[in-house]
């Protein structure tokens, strides 16, 4: 299962797990998109790929999911938590609703289907948990404060749970990519920022790395290029006003345009 799988990230993660010789059930809040991608997958592939358009920001619909992947009557072999959602911008002028969207989606919604889906590998006696994370998560967020922090959240959640099962048939691997080719900077309105314009990391080759680590039992990885892959050993040894500081640079609005 790979929510999330319309385009991106999540779109490479499904097609490639389906490679691998998995059949999928995609989920993704734009339905047209996800059956695009579903079919596509399909033509590719040839997997069975089930569509589940699903807005898992609300409970009950997280919940549908969930009800759909039950009455397959097959164990979940892997499941990638990869829908996410940012919001650029200084935090005084965002969007208070847009703020708890991306709370509710990026944070509620992982919780939500991991707690289901984990007990159901638990009792199947196997299974592997793909959590989408990224390298954001280890900096401060300067004018995307609340998505570097939601990701902070699910990077520890990741690190936790896989701890907690390790004397278990499950794994928990957090992939933590840098910014990729993805609609990412295009839907958080962040057209006008350094990170928005700049060079960015191939969402197959970020997908590649990322199932590489969840078939490994690694717990996390920097998944993309070797520029990502340094800003990742960096980030462990900046401090964070530092780190604070260029992501500033990187994320305040306006910072692509010369001054």
């Amino acid at each position: 299962m790979v929510t999330g799988a319309s385009s991106g990230i999540g779109f490479e993660l499904a097609r490639q797990l389906a490679e691998r010789g998995f059949d999928l059930i995609v989920n993704s809040a734009d339905e047209e998109r996800l059956s695009h991608a579903a079919e596509e997958i399909r033509r590719r592939t040839g997997a069975t790929v089930q569509a589940v358009a699903a807005d898992l920001r609300s409970y009950d619909e997280a919940e549908r999911l969930v009800a759909v992947v039950a009455s397959c009557g097959r164990p979940v072999a892997v499941a990638a938590l990869n829908a996410g959602v940012g919001e650029g911008g200084a935090f005084l002028d965002t969007d208070l609703a847009d703020e708890f969207g991306i709370i509710d989606l990026n944070v509620r919604s992982t919780v939500h289907l991991a707690k289901r889906l984990l007990r159901s590998m638990a009792a199947a006696g196997r299974g592997r948990m793909l959590i989408t994370s990224s390298i954001a998560s280890t900096m401060p967020g300067s004018f995307q404060a609340v998505y570097n922090a939601s990701k902070s959240f699910l990077q520890s959640f990741a690190q936790a749970l896989q701890n907690e099962l390790e004397d278990s048939p499950l794994t928990v691997t957090a992939l933590m990519p840098g910014p990729t080719d993805t609609d990412f900077f295009r839907r958080a309105d962040m057209g006008d920022t350094k990170v928005g314009r700049g060079e960015k990391d191939d969402p197959a080759q970020v997908a590649e790395q990322g199932l590489d680590a969840l078939f490994a039992g690694r717990d996390k990885v920097v998944a993309g290029s070797l520029r990502t892959k340094a800003q990742g050993m960096a980030d462990k040894v900046l401090p964070d006003a530092l780190k604070a500081e260029a992501h500033r640079r990187m994320a305040e609005p306006g910072s692509a345009d010369p001054r």
